[in-house]
């Protein structure tokens, strides 16, 4: 498990992660997380099978694949949220900006300041628009050190929901409609400025309007953040993605390329069979 690391930023070791510049619009191929041969197990159950795959920074990667081929457990690796797992094993390495995230020096709680995740079904808490937005900026004690009504403009203008919730910022968040309320959480997933996002399926739940406003939004995230999305709908992850990476039953990664050379010319058979519908 050893490797010569790429970084010398040991942030991830401390709770005070402070997150690189995310002001860059330029799409880079600089790897900003990469497994290799990574393996998990829930029990005896394994779940993925020796995965190795580069996340490139400001891209948008699609991972997609049928129900149960541990799409959404390696989405999960990367801001180390199998962790709450009793069952859960992880064999492998999982870098991130070239340290390896399963160190034993590396707080997960600071990790996942700095990788934002947003889920399938929109999870507001139970508080005001502003107070969503502005709760990871509190609890990260940063909140009387900079101004926190600008954060909060700041990360709803970049969620693009601002001109709709601007006058009601005190109303309930629970009060938006499905697709109001996954932009809010993707509005409190980039406040605390992460360099990465996670998303798992999140626009699954909406409706087509609604899943139209988050594909749009998603790849004008890409400018600023790393994108990583977990999709069941193949049309989505051909719009919107940059690199597709191809899981398969038993966990397995058949195949990451292009996402134009994914869905035109795949290598593997397998891949064009899922893609046309033979399987899955």
């Amino acid at each position: 498990m050893s490797r010569q690391t790429e970084t010398d930023d040991e942030s991830l070791i401390t709770t005070e992660v402070q997150a690189t510049d995310n002001t860059t619009t330029a799409r880079s191929t600089e790897t900003v997380v990469s497994s290799e041969d990574l393996s998990v197990y829930y029990g005896d159950d394994r779940a993925l099978d020796d995965v190795s795959l580069d996340i490139e920074r400001n891209r948008i990667t699609a991972l997609i694949g049928p129900s149960g081929c541990g799409k959404s457990t390696y989405l999960r690796c990367i801001n180390r949220m199998n962790d709450q797992i009793d069952s859960c094993r992880i064999e492998g390495d999982l870098f991130f900006r070239g340290k390896n995230i399963y160190d034993d020096n590396v707080d997960p709680v600071a990790l996942r300041r700095t990788i934002g995740m947003v889920f399938q079904e929109p999870n507001p808490f139970p508080k005001s628009i502003y107070d969503n937005v502005a709760y990871g900026l509190r609890i990260q004690g940063r909140a009387d050190q900079i101004d926190l009504d600008a954060e909060v403009e700041r990360a709803l203008r970049g969620a693009a929901l601002w001109d709709e919730v601007k006058d009601q910022l005190q109303s309930s968040g629970l009060d938006l409609s499905g697709g109001q309320q996954q932009r809010l959480c993707i509005a409190r997933a980039i406040a605390p400025d992460p360099e990465v996002v996670l998303m798992d399926e999140p626009a699954s739940a909406l409706d087509p309007v609604a899943t139209s406003k988050i594909e749009d939004l998603i790849e004008e995230l890409a400018e600023e953040y790393t994108v990583v999305i977990v999709t069941h709908n193949m049309q989505q992850a051909a719009r919107i993605s940059d690199k597709t990476a191809v899981f398969l039953t038993g966990g397995e990664l058949v195949e990451v390329d292009d996402t134009q050379k994914i869905f035109e010319n795949p290598d593997d058979d397998r891949v064009e069979d899922y893609i046309t519908g033979k399987f899955g």
